[in-house]
């Protein structure tokens, strides 16, 4: 592994910078993007590829869209699945109601039965009756 060491002064003279000392720059910028250094558009020393770091920032934003609408989706989905619960519940009681209903109906429909078969019991009682 190769490390590069660069070290510059810069004296009030040599504030005006010439074409050299801009592809000198260039190079050493080159020499840096070569050894995975690279300067943002504040000029600080970054690892990253400002591309990269632009790329990694918008996924950054696209995730929090996304976990943001899997949160509204599943508050959605929960409102749903409650109001289905309920749904459930009333026709629980309502399918309790009806059997319940029928069983009344055939115990009624077997009282009268009962009572028909005491009626035609006590008929033929009073028939014997008579024809003492």
């Amino acid at each position: 592994m190769t490390y590069l060491l660069l070290a510059a002064t810069v004296t009030p003279s040599e504030q005006n910078f010439s074409r050299e000392a801009g592809r000198e720059t260039a190079m050493a910028k080159d020499i840096l993007g070569e050894a995975g250094l690279h300067f943002d558009e504040l000029n600080k020393l970054r690892v990253l590829d400002p591309e990269v770091t632009q790329q990694t920032i918008e996924l950054k934003e696209e995730c929090k869209d996304f976990v943001d609408k899997i949160g509204q989706f599943q508050k959605i989905v929960g409102g749903l699945i409650e109001l289905v619960d309920q749904l459930a519940k009333e026709a629980e009681n309502e399918k309790m109601k009806a059997i319940g209903a029928r069983n009344l109906l055939k115990s009624i429909a077997k009282q009268r039965e009962a009572q028909q078969q005491q009626l035609q019991a006590l008929i033929a009682e009073k028939k014997m009756q008579l024809e003492r």
